[in-house]
């Protein structure tokens, strides 16, 4: 037991803790922003962040990775919250709980091999670009005002600049956390930066934004409480489409956050454990009066970036996050936007996968596709679902046109001209099916056709039925056919779908 906490907690504390502390302070105005995003109050989003960050570390199964409200869950709840209130969010919350944990007991883990390398990649880049898009609304405001211009009535873009002392601050933090590094690695350059421009702003009263104007910081600890709903069918219906939406995001963004971190750390994760471990999380936050939430790419990079490895740092992350706001409130709220919007200006750069630019001369422009559609369909609809959806249907698409291509036919005729035999090579299957029909002369007079497939392999009832064609249209034409090296795979599948041998064989095919 004791071998077991020092491998998994205690072998990496001064930069677990420390790690623990930055993300802590980037949490603080994440979490209120994401609230504001559901329609909920800022404590909602401050609960759930403590919440599922210290269940998360216990239970989850990939160490260093920061678990949290989001943006992405955050989006899925403005209708249940503006048509029904906190309480069926909370009853939602609890509920995506439970379909997280029979999920990943059921392995849904598995599915994201379905997720292609360039499908992750765009995921990242998209992130990235959403991450630092965030952060520009701290930076100055864009409306729209009327102008007239040659005569027309236009409406142009205004952009209203934030105090001169914002851009400096996130300049000089910025330089703070690439340039401490080079000097020292004892403390982390982000929690430096935050430290340093927390105290220039108030050593010289700038009058620049600040935590505390993202809205009001809870002053007690979270407490035990059952959603306050009725429990009935009319409740299942009202919540479910969002419990299923919640569900699907929070485990496909924790189990790809996973990945990207086992990538960053060189080591692996429990992807079954996690995807269950998220699950525990949100059934508990919803009986503490929190939302949803899941892992974070951007806060699991600064946590990897500031040295954090173990349970430990998603643990203090947590702990420290609601002790500063509660206990710490009138301090915490004095921490400059500024100095935030640098950490994450920071994340952003190094979340973005830089390498993939250059890829572009050098991967195959199907990938390249698929990666640029994935960062387009994320952006544009700030929904990550929505994005790795189109990203892995494209994937899906490519191979089995790329696989479809590589099937081969050729055919010999004896020295008598009676029989001709095809040899097929290749995969069988709904995007080869009409190549392989294709491929046979059914014109040709000959008395025996010989169909060689022991270097091929019928996948499903689209070949299958692929094959039905042919054998009927040459027996339609007075040949005799022979199917030669069948394996058990496909043979199975004749067996089950094929009609050719049955005696209403054209009848079954037209009915086709």
């Amino acid at each position: 037991m004791l071998q077991y906490l020092k491998n998994t907690w205690f072998f990496n504390v001064r930069g677990d803790v420390l790690a623990g502390l930055v993300v802590a302070l980037a949490l603080i105005p994440e979490a209120i922003a994401f609230s504001v995003l559901a329609g909920v109050d800022p404590k909602v989003g401050l609960y759930a962040s403590f919440s599922i960050a210290v269940i998360t570390s216990i239970v989850g199964g990939r160490p260093g990775m920061i678990s949290a409200a989001t943006g992405a869950m955050a989006l899925l709840m403005v209708n249940l919250v503006d048509q029904h209130g906190l309480q069926y969010l909370l009853a939602a919350t609890v509920l995506t709980g439970v379909f997280q944990v029979i999920l990943g007991q059921l392995g849904i883990h598995r599915v994201m091999r379905f997720v292609s390398r360039s499908v992750m990649t765009g995921f990242v880049n998209a992130l990235a670009i959403l991450i630092f898009m965030a952060q520009l609304k701290e930076l100055g405001s864009i409306s729209w005002e009327p102008a007239t211009i040659a005569g027309f009535s236009l409406s142009v873009p205004v952009i209203t600049y934030m105090h001169w002392a914002v851009y400096a601050m996130v300049i000089a933090g910025l330089g703070i956390i690439y340039l401490l590094p080079l000097v020292t690695r004892i403390v982390p350059s982000p929690l430096v930066c935050i430290l340093i421009m927390t105290g220039i702003a108030m050593y010289f009263g700038l009058d620049i934004r600040d935590v505390g104007a993202t809205g009001d910081l809870p002053d007690s600890l979270p407490h035990f409480l059952l959603p306050d709903v009725p429990i009935n069918f009319d409740t299942l219906m009202i919540i479910l489409p969002t419990v299923l939406s919640l569900t699907v995001v929070g485990l496909l963004e924790s189990l790809m956050t996973a990945n990207i971190v086992d990538d960053l750390t060189d080591t692996e994760s429990d992807a079954a454990r996690e995807s269950k471990g998220q699950g525990v999380a949100n059934i508990v936050t919803g009986f503490f009066g929190g939302m949803a939430g899941c892992a974070m790419i951007g806060q699991s990079v600064i946590n990897v970036q500031s040295g954090g490895r173990g349970r430990l740092s998603c643990l203090v992350a947590g702990v420290v996050l609601l002790m500063m706001v509660v206990f710490l409130g009138e301090w915490v709220s004095q921490i400059p936007m500024a100095a935030l919007v640098a950490v994450m200006v920071m994340v952003s750069i190094g979340t973005f996968s830089w390498r993939s630019l250059t890829n572009l001369r050098e991967h195959p422009m199907s990938s390249n596709i698929v990666m640029i559609s994935t960062v387009v369909v994320v952006v544009l609809t700030h929904n990550l679902a929505i994005g790795v959806l189109v990203g892995v249907l494209l994937s899906t698409l490519f191979f089995a046109n790329k696989v479809g291509r590589l099937m081969y036919i050729s055919s010999t005729l004896d020295e008598t001209g009676r029989v001709r035999e095809y040899q097929v090579v290749g995969q069988v299957f709904f995007s080869s099916a009409e190549e392989f029909v294709g491929a046979f002369d059914f014109r040709e007079a000959v008395e025996q056709v010989v169909i060689d497939l022991h270097r091929a392999h019928f996948w499903d009832i689209t070949a299958i039925s692929a094959l039905d064609k042919v054998i009927i249209k040459l027996r339609r034409e007075g040949a005799e056919v022979e199917i030669r090296g069948l394996n058990e795979a496909s043979a199975t599948l004749v067996d089950k779908f094929g009609v050719h041998d049955k005696p209403d064989a054209l009848e079954r095919m037209s009915a086709h």
